[in-house]
């Protein structure tokens, strides 16, 4: 399975940058702002602020693998 790679402009931190991410990923990451009720660009600057070593697309798709996998465990722990 071929994954496509999208990049993409956005404002993070004050200052326009590019991002490439898969659309899997693009598609998780403004599905998160949304239900954070934070527009993308605040979203992505959170995690830029919190980048620990490594690039922000790396650092965005962590923080997207982490996200659903707390969700996943809080909809365990509920049942």
């Amino acid at each position: 399975m071929k994954s496509h790679v999208a990049k993409r402009s956005i404002i993070v931190g004050g200052h326009k940058t590019s991002i490439s991410l898969e659309e899997a990923f693009w598609t998780a990451v403004k599905e998160i702002s949304h239900q954070r009720d934070m527009s993308l660009s605040d979203l992505a600057s959170e995690i830029e602020r919190n980048l620990q070593h490594g690039n922000l697309s790396s650092a965005i798709r962590v923080y997207v693998l982490g996200y659903f996998k707390n969700r996943a465990a809080d909809a365990i722990t509920q049942k």
